[in-house]
């Protein structure tokens, strides 16, 4: 039996109920802790814990609230070491991936805590001398956070800072697949001095996500979302918010084009795609899933790429490491799908695939065409495609086509070239010269299209979490 128990943790309180669930380590195949499972009834306590404490919260001052953010980055600093064994313990994730998940997390938390006064409101001149108006802004009240496992200390202190940081209180819904992580976070949070009932946390077993996520978008106590997950779950997500007339913020997939030109450095650009698409193993949203290549330096560029790939992620004692099973025979099946219709591997074997197993050796892919399913959906695994273009009208042509549009990156030498494609190219963001994968908290972070709306970071994120009250009075 587990030692340990992820609690639930509502008004202040660590709740164990009797139905709990385990969690597994993708590294290891074994059950690491045990964690708790929310009901729509402990949903509904949440709710209620978090509009009750809404009512003193939304009246703290900027220095309260400042404090109390900078106390826990010292505490989430204290325990990073903890911290970070939980996160590789629950997602199988590399030490590196780990510690720098927590460094920026910490920025967040600091960075946050400074940007709190930038929340002012106006008193604004109005065309009738003898009237005189302010424009306040003010929390929404109850805020439903649910962030994932791939970054969950980074996802999971974003979807929560902000919103407490301009006087919210949060419902925490917590992943499943990292929920000892999650607790870390909160724990932080809540010994960093946080008033009982502003964050709470629940968690639910895979049987009972429908029921117990649509009770708490349907509360009427809640009164925003943001999401950080798959574009599949954003959609219904989305639907249910429509459905109660919620705004939310949502950060869902992607399918990140790399553009490398003929006359971009070659080392540089085929150094970045690698790490860019094979970071964490490939289990970023932002990671780079298309590579499109100018005919004319095509060859020179993937000898490069196979020959960064191979250095840095191919140890046959340290393969990548996918979340589940399940995630690795998807991102299989899309690469098997293409070999079929057409497609070439410069790099890999589907001989190396092991059914059941969590690892999954790099792929590079080749000759990738439209009528292939990995061209146009995101594999969120350790493979990167090779498309080929004819000119950089036909690359932005070609890194416009998908529905998604959270980032891309552009390689060449001339900067004016550059900046001219970035504006083209239909995004949340674009970086020259750099790979696609490029999150810090001095940038608004999001998507366009399918890839979501609403921004996180800076001061813009901090604005998707209050609203604004215009009061009139005569002079």
């Amino acid at each position: 039996m587990p030692s340990f128990t992820v609690p639930l943790f509502i008004d202040g309180q660590e709740l164990r109920p009797r139905h709990t669930f385990d969690v597994v380590s993708p590294a290891t195949g074994n059950v690491v802790h045990s964690c708790s499972a929310a009901s729509v009834a402990h949903a509904d306590a949440a709710v209620d814990a978090a509009a009750r404490a809404f009512t003193t919260w939304r009246k703290s001052s900027p220095t309260q609230r400042r404090d109390v953010l900078l106390a826990a980055a010292h505490l989430l600093h204290a325990r990073r070491h903890h911290v970070a064994q939980c996160i590789m313990d629950e997602t199988g994730a590399s030490a590196h991936w780990c510690h720098f998940n927590i460094s920026f997390a910490l920025d967040t938390l600091k960075d946050t805590a400074g940007s709190i006064p930038t929340l002012h409101g106006s008193f604004p001149a109005l065309t009738d001398p003898q009237t005189s108006a302010i424009v306040a802004r003010e929390p929404y009240g109850v805020v439903l956070a649910i962030a994932p496992w791939n970054a969950p200390i980074i996802l999971g202190t974003r979807s929560i800072v902000s919103p407490l940081a301009a006087g919210n209180t949060v419902v925490f819904k917590a992943t499943e697949l990292a929920p000892r992580t999650m607790w870390a976070l909160v724990s932080v949070l809540q010994d960093a001095g946080l008033p009982k009932g502003v964050l709470n946390m629940i968690v639910h077993d895979t049987q009972s996500a429908a029921a117990v996520t649509s009770a708490v978008i349907a509360n009427p106590n809640v009164k925003k979302i943001n999401f950080t997950g798959s574009t599949a779950v954003g959609r219904i997500i989305a639907a249910l918010a429509g459905k109660h007339l919620k705004p939310l913020v949502l950060e869902l997939g992607g399918k990140a084009a790399a553009l490398v030109c003929e006359d971009a450095n070659l080392q540089l650009a085929a150094e970045q795609c690698a790490i860019g698409a094979l970071l964490n193993s490939g289990q970023v949203c932002m990671s780079t899933e298309r590579i499109l290549v100018s005919k004319s330096i095509k060859k020179q560029f993937v000898d490069l790429l196979k020959a960064c790939v191979e250095h840095k992620f191919c140890s046959d004692s340290d393969p990548p490491v996918l979340i589940n099973a399940v995630a690795a025979e998807k991102t299989q099946a899309l690469v098997a799908d293409a070999l079929d219709k057409g497609a070439s591997l410069v790099l890999g074997s589907p001989e190396s695939w092991e059914a059941g197993s969590t690892k999954m050796k790099p792929l590079i892919i080749d000759e990738v065409t439209p009528d292939m399913d990995l061209y146009t959906l995101e594999s969120f695994g350790p493979c990167v495609s090779i498309i080929t273009v004819d000119s950089e009208e036909h690359a932005v042509q070609i890194a416009n086509q998908s529905e998604y549009g959270l980032s891309a990156a552009v390689f060449t030498q001339d900067l004016a070239r550059g900046l001219r494609l970035a504006r083209d190219i239909e995004t949340g963001a674009v970086h020259i010269n750099s790979m696609t994968v490029h999150d810090e908290t001095a940038l608004p972070h999001g998507g366009v299209k399918s890839s979501g709306f609403g921004r996180f970071n800076t001061a813009r994120g901090l604005d998707e979490w209050v609203k604004t009250k215009t009061i009139t009075f005569q002079n």
